[in-house]
């Protein structure tokens, strides 16, 4: 989502950085091309105007300009003030009471169904013991939706008879919910195409029921500053306690996700980064104003990592790099553990000073590299991915065909795979990270 936003503030700020010593001329026209920059990101115009005007005071305020790292001293301030900026309100998650209640509101198409399952595989893995609840009579099969989700994640759902009023579904999941010992409630509520005084009476005649100790309201990233309006719409009308952004992952400019806390004054608690029931984080506001200026995310990074690679095989597969028996069986179990933790563009975004590349490892993804060469692996014999050495004229033609690639891409993979075993006969543990690079194709 933030990909054109990022390419254009790394540009602007490496020019800074480049430069050494800063004047007040360089500092105004960073300002006006970071003021460019978030305007043509559908940034709220306020917000912009603010942010350029707090950034350009203590960037020329402070004793900055004429220092030798002026440059990186700026790149700080931006960075503070976007962290400020995405950080307004209280984005404590709060889960007291027995049971904790949470109800998710929004228009409908926000993404509330699939954000109440993720939230309830999120709070499993905190040792809580969620139930969800339909609340959307309205809606056809909504239930059956939460349904197949709560089963696919062995969560309870609670469902009412068709005709239950909105209110009756509210207390009497919570009634299931001490009757079967669960400690949170999650309440999947109704929607509209577009926000009306009906919608906003329903949702505050359930909080006034069941009390929930969060109200979140869901909105999609996708729409814009649409999804400002529609916040400060339901904020008006409701007691809401913070946002879920959905759709982080997608294509659109990214206003939303900076403009809604400063303009709202609610906190975004979680983001929704993908369509799987996994794709759930809580949001931190240092880190996405890391990912955007291209500093990276190592913590989110490490978290999934330690979320989704066995520690354990991890353990064997750095062994089997120091004593060079790295092969290309070992390298598919790679791939497969990395394509687990996310998009590939995703990822490459959250590693320090590799967020230039995120765009075109992405494309890498879509265009099918990944795949070609695990196709490549898979049409290998068990002998001929223990030891590539005996993959002869014949072989690479047969390993090609049933692979359906060319006999160039079997031997670029071959290749790539020999000097990574050359490297790591010449290089100690430090020298893995060139060793990933080679078997990558990077230098």
């Amino acid at each position: 989502m933030f990909d054109s936003l990022s390419e254009r503030l790394r540009k602007t700020l490496d020019n800074l950085t480049g430069r050494g010593r800063v004047t007040e001329a360089d500092v105004d026209a960073a300002m006006r091309e970071i003021r460019l920059s978030l305007l043509e990101a559908d940034v709220n115009f306020k917000v912009v105007k603010d942010f350029v005007a707090r950034v350009r005071e203590k960037a020329v305020g402070a004793e900055v300009l004429g220092s030798l790292n002026a440059g990186q001293q700026v790149v700080k301030i931006v960075h503070d003030e976007l962290v400020e900026l995405l950080g307004a309100g209280d984005r404590t998650f709060h889960l007291q009471g027995n049971p904790a209640v949470i109800a998710l509101v929004g228009l409908q198409g926000s993404g509330k169904t699939t954000s109440a399952a993720k939230l309830a595989k999120y709070l499993v893995k905190q040792g809580r013991r969620p139930l969800l609840v339909a609340a959307d009579p309205y809606r056809p099969a909504a239930a059956d939706q939460l349904e197949t989700l709560g089963r696919s994640l062995d969560v309870p759902v609670h469902r009412a008879p068709q005709g239950t009023p909105v209110v009756e579904i509210a207390k009497g999941g919570l009634e299931a919910a001490r009757r079967l010992v669960r400690d949170t409630v999650i309440l999947d509520t109704a929607g509209r195409l577009t926000i009306d005084e009906e919608l906003m009476a329903e949702i505050a005649a359930v909080s006034d029921a069941v009390k929930p100790v969060e109200t979140l309201l869901v909105v999609d990233a996708m729409t814009g500053q649409e999804a400002v309006a529609v916040a400060e719409a339901f904020k008006d009308a409701v007691p809401l306690t913070g946002l879920i952004l959905t759709k982080i992952d997608g294509d659109a400019r990214g206003g939303a996700a900076l403009s809604i806390s400063a303009v709202t004054g609610l906190a975004v608690k979680f983001m929704g980064t993908g369509e799987k029931t996994d794709a759930l984080e809580v949001f931190h506001p240092d880190r996405l104003a890391g990912r955007i200026l291209g500093m990276g995310d190592v913590m989110t990074l490490v978290e999934r990592a330690q979320e989704h690679v066995d520690a354990d095989q991890a353990a064997k597969m750095e062994d089997k790099l120091r004593k060079n028996q790295f092969t290309l069986e070992d390298f598919l179990e790679q791939i497969q553990a990395v394509q687990k933790m996310g998009p590939m563009g995703q990822l490459m975004g959250m590693i320090p000073g590799m967020g230039g590349m995120a765009k075109q490892a992405q494309e890498a993804v879509d265009r099918g590299e990944l795949k070609r060469v695990e196709a490549i692996i898979r049409s290998m014999t068990p002998r001929e991915r223990r030891d590539p050495g005996v993959i002869n004229g014949s072989r690479r033609r047969r390993i090609a065909a049933g692979s359906g690639t060319g006999t160039s891409d079997v031997n670029r993979l071959i290749k790539q795979h020999a000097e990574l075993q050359k490297m790591m006969k010449q290089l100690s543990g430090g020298g893995r990270r060139a060793a990933l690079g080679a078997m990558t194709g990077r230098r």
